[in-house]
């Protein structure tokens, strides 16, 4: 895999136009974005639609959480859009990720699911509050072998799960790494961020990479000038 394959950029944006305005300033340079629910809510299907047309991949951030069957109609339509990779929760336990795993293999087989951990912003305290007391790398990794068990093709995890997490599933198993920061920047909405770099070193597959911006409405943001993502 080349390298600049295994970045994956977030269009992290909330309206269409936003969003085209980055994936044409990065042009070839950049061939697999990220949409997640904010975009997706905002821009609706048709974009997605149009960056599988232009020849880019789409990592499709759902988080699926629903009863099996929901999440599998879900999965459905996603792969009708011809996304690459859709992300179901983890937490959900096995039988929904079975679900999604199952309902990919049958219509799409080329679609890979991919298991959410834990989320990049959460901490130790913040899983004690919904009451697991296990700290945020030992229930990643638990999540991480019941995704194994589902059949997921990989996790979602942050940069500082990628070395056990390798360990733990092997070299054919997707590791994507929300959460990453670049050298210099403040790590604002992450609480286990790591470099680009030092995930890829530690076993990621894939880095998601985001893109600086001013603060936004109920969101904190860096104040840094928005400007296309490096690659690591």
């Amino acid at each position: 895999m080349e390298q600049t394959d295994r970045v994956i950029v977030a269009l992290d944006f909330d309206s269409r136009r936003a969003a085209e305005e980055l994936v044409e300033r990065l042009g070839d340079e950049c061939r697999f974005y990220k949409v997640g629910l904010e975009l997706l809510t905002a821009a609706g299907p048709a974009l997605v639609e149009k960056l599988v047309g232009d020849g880019k991949d789409v990592f499709l951030d759902l988080k699926l959480f629903e009863i099996p069957n929901s999440v599998a109609a879900a999965v459905r339509a996603a792969g009708r859009l011809g996304v690459s990779m859709v992300t179901v929760h983890g937490m959900g336990g096995t039988d929904i990720m079975a679900a999604a795993v199952q309902a990919a293999a049958r219509d799409f087989p080329r679609l890979r699911v991919l298991a959410l951990t834990v989320v990049t912003s959460m901490t130790g305290s913040d899983l004690a509050d919904i009451g697991i007391g296990a700290a945020p790398e030992e229930q990643v990794l638990r999540l991480a072998r019941l995704a194994e068990r589902a059949g997921c093709h990989g996790v979602i995890a942050s940069p500082q799960e990628a070395a056990p997490l390798r360990r733990l599933l092997g070299p054919g198993s997707l590791v994507v790494t929300p959460g990453v920061t670049l050298p210099g920047e403040s790590p604002v909405e992450h609480a286990r961020p790591g470099t680009p770099q030092a995930a890829l070193a530690a076993g990621a597959s894939h880095v998601v990479v985001g893109v600086p911006g001013p603060p936004r409405r109920g969101r904190t943001r860096s104040t840094r000038r928005r400007s296309a993502p490096r690659s690591p």
